[in-house]
């Protein structure tokens, strides 16, 4: 078992589609990157506490690398902007990798650099790449927040196109339940 912490936006988005996908065992939402001791989702929201949403996703290696997941990662937001995804503002909502070992740090860094030479994007990829700090377990309502609330405007608007996206280009990748 290996451990990614990733933060691409809000996360409920990143929870939906991770959770999906096949090797993933465990998604937690929650903050990282900050200071404080015991941050809150008032706190973090503030965006004076220097977290940043993210979440931490336990996968087994055997069937799903941690490049594939970068590659999903990196196909579900926007890495050209700098504290930013769509409608949400502020520091919290920062691109970043908090790779938890060498061999991370160096795929995180590989694929980064492949994607601007490749100019897939528009502009450059602002995304971090960070060691990981403490990572601090969101409160338990935002846990698996799509799969709660589907019904709700951010979870049709925002969400679920990226998971109709998933399943348009990633099908292969997903859990078969």
């Amino acid at each position: 078992m290996a451990t990614a912490i990733l933060g691409g936006g809000c996360f409920w988005c990143l929870d939906a589609v991770f959770r999906r996908l096949h090797g993933v065992d465990r998604v937690t939402c929650g903050y990282a990157g900050g200071a404080h001791s015991a941050p809150d989702y008032e706190l973090v929201c503030s965006g004076t506490s220097g977290h940043v949403e993210v979440v931490s996703i336990e996968f087994r290696p055997d069937l799903i690398s941690f490049r594939q997941l970068l590659e999903v990662f990196f196909s579900i937001h926007d890495p050209t902007t700098v504290d930013r995804q769509g409608n949400d503002i502020g520091s919290q909502y920062a691109s970043v990798i908090f790779y938890t070992d060498a061999a991370q740090r160096s795929e995180a860094l590989m694929l980064i650099a492949e994607l601007d030479a490749g100019q897939v994007f528009p502009g450059s990829v602002v995304t971090r790449c960070e060691a990981a700090p403490v990572f601090h377990p969101a409160e338990s309502y935002h846990q698996n927040y799509y799969s709660a609330h589907p019904e709700q405007a951010y979870c049709q608007f925002v969400i679920a196109p990226k998971l109709a996206k998933l399943r348009h280009f990633l099908a292969d990748r997903l859990k078969g339940d």
